[in-house]
């Protein structure tokens, strides 16, 4: 697993979001973005962290951050999770995982000594030139949001 690390710059990318609609890394040029990894929509470390993270969006905000999230879920699964929870930011639905291991979060994984490939949580937050300025490895599900603003 080759993940970005900070000073890394950040490939342009592209990607659909929930709705259908691209989105690239260039929209977001000159500003600051976190970009949050999760495993599954829907399910629970994944609903609290997102959750934690809409309801300390506008402070996110006003510390001028964008957000976004990526898991390998479907548009309609993404729809369904941003709709029942209401998320302002988008989510993207990167089936092809290419966002993904452009990233470098997809690797082997253990969970109740069972091993498999799978998305790591993860978070990268990046600067307005485009550069990761941190990487969260080990994300707090329930307080992430203050996690970013450390």
């Amino acid at each position: 697993m080759d993940t970005l690390k900070a000073g890394d710059k950040v490939p342009n990318f592209t990607s659909k979001d929930q709705g259908g609609t691209e989105i690239s890394f260039s929209d977001y040029k000159g500003k600051r973005v976190i970009v949050f990894f999760y495993p599954k929509a829907s399910t629970p470390g994944c609903i609290m962290e997102a959750c934690n993270l809409r309801d300390n969006y506008t402070i996110l905000q006003e510390q001028g951050y964008e957000l976004l999230g990526v898991s390998a879920d479907s548009e309609k699964k993404q729809t369904n999770f941003r709709n029942k929870y209401k998320f302002p930011f988008p989510l993207l639905a990167d089936e092809e995982k290419e966002v993904i291991n452009l990233f470098g979060v997809w690797g082997p994984k253990k969970f109740m000594g069972r091993e498999y490939d799978g998305i790591h949580r993860k978070t990268f937050i990046i600067n307005t030139a485009g550069v990761v300025e941190r990487v969260i490895d080990k994300v707090k599900t329930k307080s992430h949001a203050a996690q970013i603003l450390e």
